[in-house]
């Protein structure tokens, strides 16, 4: 569950955004998206977006390793898209916020219309 609101700061048209764009926003932007690019890192992302869990917890439910799915999480972690925290001696990883959550809402919603011409 997502312990983070957009409350905090208003969200502004993207006609705004452009404006005051930086180099160092669009490259932020950029690895974002580079994460987000990979179908197992953005599945890894949809099953936290459902409820956080341990590596070994996701290594047992999608067959693969847990040093596979550790080095996913670390990339994601790295680029601000996942969170952890410590219970006894596992991790447990979320969502960041709900902005995460919304993108990827939107891309999967997205990716799910008919092609227009």
């Amino acid at each position: 569950m997502l312990d983070e609101s957009c409350d905090s700061h208003e969200h502004r048209p993207v006609a705004e955004l452009l404006v005051d764009l930086s180099p160092l926003a669009l490259e932020k932007a950029a690895r974002l998206f580079r994460a987000l690019g990979d179908e197992a890192r953005l599945s890894l992302l949809v099953r936290l977006a459902e409820r956080e869990a341990c590596v070994s917890e996701i290594a047992e439910s999608t067959g693969e390793g847990a040093s596979t799915i550790s080095q996913r999480l670390r990339l994601l972690r790295g680029e601000g898209l996942v969170k952890r925290r410590r219970e006894g001696k596992h991790l447990y990883y979320s969502l960041v916020d709900e902005h995460i959550q919304n993108l990827l809402a939107n891309a999967i919603d997205h990716s799910q219309e008919p092609r227009r011409s």
